[in-house]
């Protein structure tokens, strides 16, 4: 295993990576909250941890990776007053919260597939773990953290000396600036809800019996409960957005050590920056939001939106525009050309000759997650003129284990027969369906493409299309 080294949000500088049990990684990632469509900036979160789980891999940890999916609890107000996500998405639409939740998360998990992420090992929901967050409820309770309101019950920040540490809070200017009338009776304006009630006379489609009456948890608990069920009361890595510090990541810190009576509770905290569109952060609420599908509908292949987040350090603000995405798309078809060129080549490859670019390649993936620098070395070897075919090849194939551009069966859109969006996500479909082995599936998706009047073969760089 070689010296990975990352920035730790904990501890503001870059550590090397040591894990709390020798050769295994626990991984949590902030995943959804399944309200609406998740667009392009969501999707960094999970190209980031995508990125991080393959480099763990690469240095042969055996890695657990959990990911949430919030469809309870999250309000619009992250200092809790305001409306829950999905109850306002289902009151607006007439449709069920869970319809709706399960909707966006297919969607989520879809595009995630499309951009070359792996599974997680465990995929948790909120609403399927609400005991286990009623008993991290108690035992704060039973410690002497809550307090109880009318509006619910809340986690009593002046209990806990070292709150501010982490998102290195000001909580004097905090006072300042917050009216903690919003939610009345809170007794610090950085206190947050662990568990809350409806308002009177409303019946919400998502709550839940507890020992403080009947309601729904809270936005921070969630990742607390289910984080430490899968991964342990102490675990390595927490990963999500910059924006997560100052609030959600802090509660999670501050319920989770007073829970658990741990410290460090979680010893990694990695944190990416956010996707600008417009000149403005990428947001529902902006009203600035573009999903994958907006990208390949423009005639782009899907991954080269992982091509684009490779392009720049995670720590880093990508700006998203048209022009960047048509770019973006540009180099992902030429490295993709040049992978063609050389891919399956016969021949002999050289450790001695292929060393040092794979030793440049390492380095920079182990220097906290340099994908720039990764791709870089990635094109330096796609066309190098002094390494054989098959050194390049061999090259190649490695680096994408970590970059993850499907280097080995994708084609340039040059050669590609036809494009149709809709027909391109059909044979996509079938061909996961092949790759599950439901061929039932794959089936019907054929006959469906045949009606329409369309040829598929299936070749060793994955299935192509034309009509007649």
């Amino acid at each position: 295993m070689g010296e990975l080294v990352l920035y730790n949000t904990r501890t503001r500088r870059k550590e090397r990576f040591a894990p709390l049990e020798a050769g295994c990684a626990r991984v949590y990632t902030c995943g959804p909250t399944v309200y609406a469509p998740q667009h392009l900036g969501n999707l960094r979160s999970q190209l980031f941890a995508d990125l991080l789980v393959r480099a763990l891999l690469a240095e042969d940890y055996r890695v657990t990776h959990v990911v949430n999916i919030t469809d309870v609890g999250h309000l619009t107000d992250d200092a809790d007053a305001g409306e829950d996500k999905l109850e306002r998405a289902a009151a607006r639409s007439g449709r069920r919260a869970s319809e709706i939740a399960e909707e966006h998360t297919r969607q989520w998990q879809r595009d995630r597939a499309r951009l070359g992420c792996r599974e997680p090992d465990v995929l948790c929901r909120a609403t399927e773990h609400v005991p286990e967050q009623i008993e991290m409820i108690r035992r704060l309770e039973a410690r002497g953290y809550t307090y109880q309101i009318e509006d619910g019950i809340y986690f009593d920040t002046s209990k806990f000396p070292r709150y501010a540490e982490f998102g290195r809070l000001q909580l004097e200017e905090q006072e300042a600036g917050v009216r903690i009338e919003d939610v009345p009776g809170k007794r610090q304006p950085a206190d947050f809800a662990l568990w809350k009630f409806p308002p009177p006379g409303v019946r919400r489609q998502q709550e839940w019996d507890s020992p403080w009456g009947r309601g729904f948890p809270g936005w921070h608990i969630e990742c607390s409960a289910m984080s430490t069920k899968y991964l342990g009361e102490r675990f390595d890595l927490h990963t999500g957005g910059m924006e997560h510090i100052k609030i959600h990541h802090t509660n999670e810190i501050a319920q989770s050590e007073c829970a658990l009576e741990v410290h460090p509770w979680v010893n990694y905290w990695l944190h990416h920056e956010f996707v600008n569109f417009g000149g403005r952060k990428m947001a529902k609420s902006v009203g600035n939001a573009e999903v994958l599908d907006d990208v390949v509908a423009r005639g782009h292949p899907a991954l080269s939106y992982r091509y684009f987040f490779l392009q720049a350090h995670y720590r880093q603000p990508q700006s998203l525009s048209e022009e960047a995405l048509a770019g973006a798309a540009t180099g992902y078809d030429r490295l993709l050309g040049a992978a063609l060129a050389v891919r399956e080549a016969p021949g002999a490859v050289d450790p001695a000759r292929t060393g040092p670019a794979r030793e440049r390649f390492r380095a920079a993936i182990r220097d906290d997650l340099n994908a720039p620098r990764a791709l870089a070395v990635a094109w330096e070897v796609a066309r190098s003129q002094e390494l054989a075919p098959a050194e390049r090849w061999a090259l190649l194939r490695e680096f994408d284990e970590i970059l993850r551009l499907d280097l080995a069966r994708a084609v340039p859109r040059a050669q590609l027969a036809e494009s149709d969006p809709r027909i391109d996500d059909l044979v996509r479909r079938r061909e996961e369906a092949r790759q599950r082995r439901d061929w039932r599936e794959a089936d019907r998706i054929r006959d469906e493409l045949v009606a329409e009047g369309i040829a598929l073969e299936d070749t060793p760089q994955g299935p192509r299309w034309r009509r007649g």
